[in-house]
């Protein structure tokens, strides 16, 4: 039998490797992803304080206890609006600390693998260092399942048909902007709730679409919950939550 390794390859030296870990479930992982997490020297990924990091917890199957791990620990996350100067300020100083230390493993020639929630050129912190350090070490990017295509699935809610428009929207517009691109959109899916929720709610609302939006909390995580929003009453979502908005194109 073909070995996880043949078939997904092995990394390079002096390689940033950003590796979709995919939605939640260490199972949905591609390959590719599954053979780097267990052959790069080291193992980067971000974590809020004091917590171990979702991205990591995910991959926490396949690493062994002799694995180098680099952790990058955000200063702030949600406790200041992300569009605050503070905010701002703390996160492009720690983006560029971040990238100074996988540079420094770079130049020393271990190959790193920094972990990516669903995929990493999607509203991922990854991004930043691709920005950082693509230009000056050789860089692998690796898809993977998004968390809005584990989630859709795990609600059992197949999300376009025929010729429908799917809009991906931030929670953190503001509640015109959402009701107007929900008004002229066939599918959505509604991102960064937490704090946003009552408002998204509301703009779900106000398009006329609340029979049709389904909340979706950790989706193919523990703790999963699945539920229509309109029976989703409390001001704040989880993290890892979103609003599925499926289209209703041609169905034959």
């Amino acid at each position: 039998m073909t070995s996880l390794d043949a078939i997904a390859g092995t990394a390079e030296r002096g390689t940033l490797y950003g590796i979709g870990v995919g939605p939640g479930d260490v199972r949905y992982l591609t390959l590719r992803a599954a053979g780097l997490v267990r052959s790069v020297d080291v193992v980067a990924f971000f974590a809020k304080r004091g917590r171990l990091g979702n991205a990591r917890r995910i991959v926490a199957p396949l690493m062994d206890a002799a694995r180098q791990e680099l952790r990058l620990e955000y200063p702030v996350t949600d406790e200041i609006p992300a569009d605050h100067p503070d905010y701002q300020n703390q996160i492009a100083a720690f983006y560029a600390e971040a990238s100074s230390s996988l540079s420094a493993l770079l130049e020393d020639g271990r190959s790193v693998g920094l972990l990516a929630e669903g995929d990493p050129f999607f509203y991922g912190s990854f991004m930043h260092m691709w920005r950082r350090l693509a230009e000056v070490f050789p860089v692998e990017v690796v898809p993977g399942v998004t968390g809005m295509s584990g989630c859709w699935t795990r609600a059992n809610l197949p999300i376009t048909w025929g010729n429908d428009t799917l809009s991906v929207l931030p929670g953190t517009l503001a509640e015109g902007q959402l009701v107007d691109r929900l008004r002229n959109t066939d599918a959505a899916v509604i991102m960064k709730l937490g704090r946003n929720l009552a408002k998204v709610r509301r703009a779900v609302e106000a398009a006329g679409l609340l029979s049709r939006a389904v909340y979706v909390e950790r989706g193919t995580m523990p703790g999963e919950r699945i539920l229509p929003l309109a029976e989703c009453g409390e001001p704040a979502g989880a993290y890892f939550a979103m609003v599925l908005v499926a289209g209703q194109g041609r169905q034959l």
